[in-house]
């Protein structure tokens, strides 16, 4: 009697070891479809006869961090480096989540320690990396990550913007308006992307591209202090004196540029 007890449950147990082998691509197509509470549920029955499955945890803690369970997010990172301390988006997710708390300094260092982990470049990595950087004021090395990010994902706009931010830091107004129309490419309705780029266009001297962003930018927001400011004085550098009115219209519902510049038209 003993012995088929201890064979029934040997079958059982081989049996719910095959269940869960044949559901994690079931799990996997939860978490795409953003089902994340029942991807975690599964996960759970999952990693109970799993217990070292490092990406069964990698992928639980990414429905954590999916649904804000920061917390659970973290230690289930923690639990895969102390599985495997070589695998590189553990400490990617523990870097994006400092990130996100605004602790540069230490998000560096442990995505740093992921990108040393990669034989070959991983977007997400290398894109957080640059990121990291243009935080921490390394605005050179943030460009070339971020260049990099660009050649491994193209069509990923905000890529061009973090780059054409990382080359205004550096004073490379020509390389910041390029990368700002890169970023207008890909998203050619985004409010900050064309104000951005104007602005750009603006220090390179390219006043009539700068103007044509800023005008785009007061279609869909009239309201656009800043972008309403910086069309002004473009207008007065090429002798427009109608520049004026923007400007002092600005500065009187409070944009800070414009209060800066209205003494340009007090004559």
């Amino acid at each position: 009697m003993k012995r088929l007890l201890r064979t029934l449950t040997i079958l059982l147990l081989m049996s719910a070891t095959s269940s869960c082998s044949s559901n994690i691509k079931n799990i996997e197509h939860l978490f795409n479809d953003k089902k994340y509470d029942d991807a975690i549920s599964d996960l759970n029955q999952y990693l109970f006869f799993h217990v070292t499955d490092i990406k069964a945890l990698h992928m639980r803690a990414r429905c954590y961090e999916e649904i804000g369970e920061l917390e659970k997010s973290k230690k289930d990172y923690e639990r895969i480096i102390s599985i495997d301390d070589t695998y590189a988006h553990a400490y990617a997710g523990l870097a994006k989540q400092l990130f996100d708390k605004k602790d540069y300094e230490g998000a560096e260092l442990l995505i740093l320690r992921a990108a040393t982990l990669q034989d070959d470049p991983d977007f997400e990595i290398v894109y957080l990396l640059g990121r990291t950087m243009l935080m921490t004021k390394k605005y050179k090395k943030a460009e070339e990550f971020l260049r990099l990010a660009a050649e491994l994902k193209p069509d990923y706009a905000k890529v061009y913007f973090y780059t054409g931010m990382a080359l205004a830091s550096q004073g490379d107004a020509l390389g910041c308006a390029a990368s700002f129309n890169s970023y207008v490419k890909y998203e050619p309705d985004n409010l900050i992307g064309r104000y951005n780029r104007g602005f750009a266009y603006m220090n390179a001297g390219y006043l009539t591209w700068a103007m044509e962003d800023f005008d785009a930018v007061l279609k869909q927001d009239p309201n656009h202090l800043e972008a309403m400011a910086h069309k002004g004085m473009c207008m007065t550098y090429l002798g427009d004196t109608d520049g004026c009115t923007l400007i002092q219209n600005a500065a009187n519902k409070g944009s800070q540029y414009a209060k800066e510049h209205v003494e340009r038209c007090a004559s």
